[in-house]
C-alpha cells in the first residue's frame, strides 16, 4: 500500500490521499533501499509544500501515476543498484512517468555506479551527506529544466507536442491498432474573453484532470496529452474508445456548468465577441472529440493521421452539444 506523508512547515502527519488533494503540492514517490531519507525532504524542497509517497513495488507506483501528477521519484540506496535499475527502467516505459525526473541517491556509490545510473535512465545522481540546501537546488534546476526540455505543458502537466508525436508513432512502428483521440473545447475563446484568462485556466485544468483520470482508470497505460490551448490528444485500445469518451463527455458536461455565475448558467449561454469582433450569444461549453483508429497498419506516420484527425475535428465541432466521431473512411 502506498503510504502518504503530508509535509507543511513543520507539521507531518499521515493521511489517506484524494484524488484532488495534491493539486497545489510538489509530489515526490520515494523507494528506499537500506537507508531512510524521508525526513530530510521538507528541509531540502523549501519551495512548494510537498507530498510524499512511499513505494516499495512498482505497482504502487504504477497505481499513484493515475492518481495523482507526480513531480519527481527518487529512489535512495546505500546498496548496488541492482533494483533499482530495474525499477527505473520499467518506470521509464509508462508514458505516464515517462516524463518524470527520476533521482538516485547514494550516499556512498562506487566508481561505476554513474554509469549504471545514466545507462538505465536516472535523470541525475546525488552523492554524499545529504546537504538539503545543495540537493535542493538541484533538484528544482532538474524539475525545471525537465518541464522546459520534455515539453510538458506547464499548466496541465501533461505531455506536449513533442512526446504526444513520439508516443503516436512508437504505437505506428508497432504495427498495433489503436485510436487516437483529439478533444477540443468548443467556444473556448468566448468563454475566456467573457470570464477572463485565469477563468479560461481553470477550464483548462479540469479539462485536463477529466481527461487524464478517466483514461488513466479504464486504460492503465493509456497516453494523456496537452497539444496546446483547448485541444488535447489521448491515445487509448480501439475496445475502448465508447466507455473512454463517453464518460469524459458525461464527466465534462455534468461539471462545466459550475464554471459558469448563476445567471449564466440559468440562461444556458453568455454574450460575447467573436473572432470577428461581432457580439454573439455563446451556449455553455461543449466538447468535440475527434478519433482515428489504426486499423491492419494503415498509417506509416504521425503527419497522416494528425491531417485526417484536423478535418474530423472541423466537422465534429460543426454539430450541437458534446460529441464524439470516429472516422470512418480509408486514409487519404
Amino acid at each position: 500500500m502506498v503510504e502518504q506523508l503530508i509535509f507543511k512547515n513543520d507539521f507531518l502527519r499521515i493521511d489517506i490521499p484524494e484524488r484532488f488533494n495534491s493539486k497545489h503540492r510538489f509530489n515526490i514517490a520515494i523507494h528506499q533501499n537500506e537507508i531512510d531519507i524521508i525526513h530530510h525532504l521538507p528541509g531540502t524542497i523549501t519551495w512548494r509544500d510537498v507530498n510524499i509517497y512511499q513505494f516499495s513495488e512498482m505497482d504502487e507506483l504504477f497505481r499513484l501515476a493515475r492518481r495523482c501528477i507526480l513531480d519527481l521519484i527518487i529512489f535512495a540506496t546505500s546498496v548496488r543498484l541492482d533494483s533499482e535499475i530495474a525499477l527505473i527502467a520499467k518506470a521509464k516505459e509508462r508514458p505516464s512517468l515517462a516524463t518524470v525526473p527520476a533521482i538516485i541517491y547514494h550516499p556512498e556509490p562506487h566508481r561505476d555506479t554513474y554509469l549504471q545510473a545514466l545507462e538505465c535512465g536516472a535523470d541525475d545522481l546525488i552523492e554524499g551527506t545529504w546537504n538539503s540546501e545543495i540537493f535542493g537546488i538541484r533538484i528544482q534546476m532538474l524539475t525545471e529544466r525537465s518541464k522546459r526540455d520534455l515539453g510538458v505543458n506547464p499548466t496541465s502537466k501533461l505531455p506536449g507536442p513533442i512526446l504526444i508525436n513520439k508516443e503516436i508513432q512508437k504505437h505506428i512502428d508497432k504495427g498495433e491498432q489503436f485510436a487516437v483521440c483529439y478533444l477540443d473545447i468548443d467556444n473556448f475563446k468566448s468563454y475566456n474573453d467573457y470570464y477572463g484568462y485565469m477563468y479560461g485556466d481553470k477550464v483548462i485544468r479540469l479539462t485536463a484532470h477529466i481527461i487524464r483520470d478517466i483514461v488513466l482508470d479504464l486504460v492503465h497505460d493509456g497516453f494523456v496529452g496537452h497539444v496546446a490551448g483547448d485541444d488535447f490528444i489521448f491515445i487509448i485500445p480501439y475496445e475502448k474508445v465508447d466507455i473512454v469518451n463517453s464518460n469524459i463527455i458525461k464527466a465534462f458536461d455534468n461539471i462545466i456548468p459550475y464554471k459558469y455565475k448563476d445567471e449564466d448558467r440559468e440562461k444556458g449561454s453568455i454574450v460575447s465577441k467573436d473572432r470577428r469582433g461581432v457580439e454573439q450569444v455563446f451556449p455553455l461549453l461543449t466538447i468535440s472529440i475527434a478519433i482515428l483508429v489504426n486499423y491492419d497498419k494503415m498509417f506509416t506516420h504521425v503527419g497522416e493521421m494528425s491531417h485526417m484527425l484536423a478535418d474530423l475535428k472541423k466537422y465534429t465541432k460543426t454539430l450541437a452539444g458534446s460529441n464524439y466521431m470516429i472516422e470512418r473512411r480509408h486514409k487519404y
